[in-house]
């Protein structure tokens, strides 16, 4: 018996695809026809809107502005960053240029460095100065033309750009910003006036000659140093007993960073080049072979022979004053502290007290007075600001605090003592026509360390000899240190002292 015929598929695949069937047909009469499905209201236009009467305004209460948001862009402005490599490519480097120069004291632009040596890149060689004349061997005691001063090879050589593009390759570590450079021995620096009254009043005479102008209140356009190295001394080879070193060089420059002896070698053992954008160098040996060494032996004598600008000293004398004084604003002038009246004032400055300040030296075993003429120059001071109404201080400045020892420095019109550490204070006093130093030496004794200091620094000198006293151009022609130089029984005539520094603050001398 035939079977029936049945269907090509299974029921249960029958009832799938005929589902499918129906899901895509829905699905197509939505995508492109859905009003056969659905019967959609046509829109109707909105109402028009009513005016609403508004509440009248009242005066809002004041308040205080909002302050500025601050974001990082916005503190710090737009600023390029800084490139930390110079590159040439296959090109050559940039040439080092000599902007000045005197014997000891070299500004150098470009100055390149790699393994611990320093490398002028010229293609003028004969107008590089004799490199004796530029820096030494940095070791101790610098003699007179001291072979041992002599630069070698190891210190600085001068050289071509297509030697340095074969040397340095196609680029250099930019060190960017201005450079202090101390080729200086550790003999003479941990001492309060070596280090601040020659090596820095030196080089930083020399740097100003790059400032296109200082104002008399210390305004200038030169930036502060970045960096300091001193190739030749440890770390702490600069600090002197005191502490004042630190202090002074902090305060003129508190974001200087400072290069020792190990760091240098750091830098040597990187084995890369690096290129200083701006350096002045200064080196004791060199400066001794220069003409300006002589009479004075003072380093900073030959800082002088480059460019004047007038206030040069300003900077870091303001500088100091204010970290001394706390004072927190250099425009404003205070009874304690020199300077002008605030900025966009025309007043005169108020004619301040003359400040007399003799710092002692009876509690030390050197350079001191003999008992009864400091008492005798004692009471003459004291008769002095009993007359006249000056301020008198009878100091001994080891007992002052630093911050204190500058501020009374700032304050004085005439310092006096025997020749010592403590005159170095001169440098904090503000050059008026009435301020002076008097110095007392033993007879026939003389020295050019302050003498020459306050001469620079527009600052009369007087060097007592007991009842009489030298004064530039007729002083004695070199250092001498006679035969009880170094005593306990300088003789000084403190009634004629008296009398002189009366005859200076009454204008009755120049």
């Amino acid at each position: 018996m035939p079977r029936p015929r049945t269907s090509f598929l299974p029921s249960w695949r029958r009832e799938r695809f005929i589902l499918v069937g129906v899901v895509s047909l829905i699905a197509c009469v939505l995508l492109f026809k859905p009003s056969l499905l659905f019967s959609l209201p046509k829109p109707q236009p909105c109402a028009p809107l009513q005016p609403v009467e508004l509440a009248k305004p009242v005066d809002p209460l004041p308040q205080a502005p909002l302050p500025p948001i601050t974001t990082l862009q916005g503190a710090l402005g737009k600023q390029e960053p800084e490139e930390i490599r110079l590159y040439w490519g296959t090109a050559l480097p940039p040439e080092t240029r000599i902007l000045s120069h005197s014997p000891g004291f070299t500004v150098f632009e470009n100055l390149y460095m790699m393994n611990g040596t320093t490398f002028v890149v010229t293609i003028s060689p004969e107008e590089v100065p004799d490199l004796r004349y530029v820096l030494g061997s940095g070791a101790d005691n610098p003699g007179y033309l001291d072979p041992v001063q002599d630069p070698t090879d190891k210190d600085m050589q001068v050289i071509t750009p297509k030697q340095a593009r074969e040397w340095f390759g196609a680029s250099a570590v930019n060190l960017q910003g201005n450079t202090l450079w101390a080729h200086e021995s550790a003999q003479m620096l941990p001492h309060y006036y070596h280090f601040c009254a020659e090596l820095f009043f030196g080089i930083w005479r020399a740097y100003t000659s790059l400032a296109p102008s200082i104002s008399d209140d210390g305004q200038t356009t030169l930036p502060l140093p970045r960096r300091w190295i001193f190739p030749h001394v440890d770390t702490n080879g600069w600090r002197d007993y005191a502490r004042m070193n630190q202090y002074v060089l902090f305060s003129a420059m508190p974001s200087i960073q400072l290069l020792f002896k190990a760091g240098f070698q750091d830098f040597a053992e990187f084995e890369r080049p690096f290129v200083l954008e701006r350096v002045v160098m200064c080196d004791r040996g060199a400066a001794i072979r220069g003409s300006g060494w002589m009479p004075a032996q003072r380093l900073a004598s030959q800082a002088f022979e480059h460019r004047h600008v007038d206030n040069w000293w300003e900077p870091i004398r303001r500088n100091v004053v204010r970290f001394a004084t706390n004072d927190g604003d250099q425009r404003v002038a205070v009874p304690t502290l020199p300077g002008p009246a605030v900025l966009g004032r025309k007043t005169k400055p108020k004619e301040e007290k003359p400040v007399i300040t003799y710092v002692s030296r009876q509690n030390w075993n050197t350079r001191s007075l003999r008992a009864e003429d400091h008492e005798t120059l004692v009471k003459a001071l004291y008769r002095l600001r009993d007359t006249y109404g000056y301020e008198v201080n009878v100091v001994t400045m080891d007992t002052l605090t630093r911050s204190e020892q500058i501020a009374l420095a700032a304050r004085t019109t005439i310092l006096i003592g025997p020749h010592g550490n403590g005159l170095t204070a001169l440098l904090w006093m503000k050059p008026t026509p009435r301020s002076a130093v008097m110095e007392f030496f033993f007879p026939t004794g003389w020295a050019y360390d302050y003498e020459w200091t306050a001469r620079h620094l527009g600052i009369k000198h007087y060097g007592w000899h007991f009842d009489t006293y030298d004064q530039y151009p007729n002083i004695p022609p070199a250092n001498h240190y006679p035969p009880g130089y170094q005593g306990t029984d300088m003789p000084i005539d403190g009634e004629a002292v008296a009398r002189e520094i009366q005859k200076r603050l009454s204008g009755q001398t120049e």
